[in-house]
Order: C-alpha cells, then structure tokens, then sequence
C-alpha cells in the first residue's frame, strides 16, 4: 500500500523584478512534473545533480515550499489542499532530518529543549515527566547517552548533532521521515553509522524515509527503490539492484559510470561517460527532452522537440527517453559531436539517423 503519492507535482518560483512596481518575469522551473508513489515501510531514494530539485521536492512534501500545481497525496489525504493550520496538525507524522547537522538545531537549546519543543507543539504527553521519559528512550534509541540533555549543539561531533537531528524527527513517532543528504556533511567513518541507524530504527519501527542524496553508494546502501531526477524532473525510476545493474536512461549511465570500481582491471577497461556542456538553467530548460543538450545519443527529430513521457519499460522500471530500447541494443549509437565524452573508444555515427 502507497503511504506517499505524488502526481504531476510542480514548485515554481516567480523571478520578480522592479523597485517601485515589483512584477514577475519569469519563473524557476524547480520540480515540474513529478509523480511516484513510496510503499508503507520501503526506502525511496532521490538521486540527481545539485540544482536538479530533488530537495525542493522534499520539502514541498511538508508543505515547507509552496505546491505550484499537483497532488502530494499522503495516506489518502491531499497535503496540498490542506490549510496550514490543518497542515500543521499533521506534521507529527511527517518529519525531515536536514542536510547541515548544526545549522539545523537551534544553538540556544540544550537538546532536551530541542526535542521537547516538538512533543509541546503537538500536545503529546501530559506532564514534564512523561516527555522526558519518551525524550530518553528515543535518545537512547539513537545511540546517545541521557547526560546529553542538558548539552547544547557545539559541544557533540557532526555525527553525533546528526543523531540529535534524528532523535527530533523520531520523537513524534512519524509515518515518513525525509532525508535530506543525511550524511553528505559527516565523515566517511561516521556516514556509515549513521545509516546502520537509519536502517536498524526503520526495522524496529516500519518507518518510511524517502533519502535524498548525490552520492550514488549512500542511497545505494540504504535504499529498495530509487529515482533519478534531471532539471526539475524524474528521468528514471526502478529497483536498487536493478537501475544498479541496467541503467537505461542516458544521464543514469553517466551517474553511473562516475561511480568508481575497486578492481583497477575493470576501472581502467569500463566505459566512462563524461556528460559536456554545463547544466542548463532552470529558469530556461531547453525544449523537447531536457537532456537533449548534454545527451550523447540524441536525436534532432524527437529529442529536441518532443518532451518524453516516464514510461514502463520493464517490471517496476520507468525511463523518460524515447530511444532507451535502441540505445540499449546498440541500435542507436552516440553521435560524432559528443561521442568523445565516451571512454574507452567506442563506434561513433558521423551522421544522425531519421528518428
């Protein structure tokens, strides 16, 4: 059962301009036409370049950015249509854990002000004494000691302010958790604790996350399913083992091929795909497929003209590329003008074909 849907979502920003009369110009294009749904219990994780929009997507989820247009349609209730202070009342069971580990804890609270903060503005728990009971078990929960309570932020590591951040978002008992690069500011020795936590409370708990990241090994590790998204929109969607094994989606080979492979032999033979050209503003995304511009294996006649629909390729495999079974087969091989991106050699075609 789908505890998170999301159909055609878009958040748009307006680019205002003027001093005397402040009028709109333009828009930034940052999610625009996003729909995938999160299993009850399952790990959903969102992959894509900085500015691509996947955290903006993440915090239109609780409502902490505007919905231009579409459903956020959690345990069959429309969050956009929610007033806020109906969205408030909800927020108990939809938490977030932020990117930066100190910026987000408020450095004037100890951590028992921190978490308590959350139980009051929800009225859970009666008295003093019974929020500082659950304060201790989730503290516990998340691997710090009850001496932490009268600690503000600056006196922990980052691994462990990541678990105060944790510990905030489990204190409400939540339904669904985003994870906003969870543990892109930690060390590497850290990052790995950090996600044996996420995972160990998920099992405990059945909580459902939805980790946003650019590091491919992270959301690798912790995740059932994965999306990649591209300007503001979702170009792939499959099963971890799967899109690990069969990416289909041109900019997904990219990703994918950055990843490096621990056996030299295979590292120094693979192809490597290295994408040109910088990413196109998404205040102006390019017409037809927005990776047309970068793409190696575009074609003129559909790709720059006709924007391509996120469709079943395979079981519980979605792609939004027009020639995905071609460029698979070999059908369709990449064009002399970006075919030097590719390592090692491979066959080029001097001419493009009528799509």
């Amino acid at each position: 059962m789908s505890l998170l849907e999301l159909h055609d979502l878009k958040v748009h920003f307006p680019i205002r301009r003027g001093i005397v009369f402040d009028r709109t110009v333009g828009h930034v294009y940052a999610v625009d036409g996003v729909s995938l749904s999160i299993e009850s219990g399952q790990t959903y994780g969102l992959v894509g370049e900085s500015g691509c929009g996947k955290t903006t997507l993440g915090r239109a989820v609780l409502r902490l950015n505007e919905i231009t247009a579409g459903k956020v349609v959690f345990d069959g209730t429309d969050l956009a249509q929610l007033s806020e202070k109906e969205m408030r009342r909800r927020r108990n069971r939809l938490q977030m854990v932020f990117q930066d580990p100190l910026g987000s804890l408020d450095p004037r609270q100890n951590v028992e002000s921190i978490l308590v903060e959350g139980l009051a503005a929800h009225d859970i728990g009666k008295t003093r004494d019974e929020r500082r009971k659950r304060v201790l078990k989730t503290l516990d929960a998340v691997g710090l000691p009850g001496n932490a309570l009268s600690r503000y932020p600056h006196e922990f590591s980052g691994g462990q302010r990541q678990r105060i951040g944790i510990a905030r978002a489990l204190v409400l008992e939540p339904d669904l958790i985003i994870c906003d690069e969870p543990v892109s500011a930690l060390d590497v020795s850290i990052q790995a604790q950090v996600l044996n936590l996420l995972e160990g409370i998920q099992q405990e708990l059945g909580l459902t996350y939805l980790v946003i990241a650019h590091d491919l090994a992270v959301v690798r590790h912790i995740s059932d399913t994965i999306g990649v998204m591209y300007l503001g929109n979702l170009v792939e969607e499959a099963s971890s083992d799967d899109l690990y094994a069969a990416p289909r989606h041109p900019y997904t080979k990219a990703l994918m091929s950055a990843v490096p492979v621990p056996d030299p032999l295979v590292e120094e033979t693979r192809e490597r795909i290295l994408l040109t050209g910088d990413l196109p503003s998404p205040a102006n995304p390019p017409a037809g497929c927005r990776f047309h511009t970068r793409c190696p294996w575009r074609q003129e006649t559909r790709c720059d003209t006709e924007r391509p629909e996120l469709r079943q390729i395979g079981t519980g495999h979605r792609v939004a590329c027009h020639f995905a079974e071609q460029i698979e087969s070999g059908e369709i091989r990449p064009t002399s003008e970006l075919a030097a991106a590719i390592l090692p050699d491979a066959e080029v075609q001097t001419e493009v074909p009528n799509a």
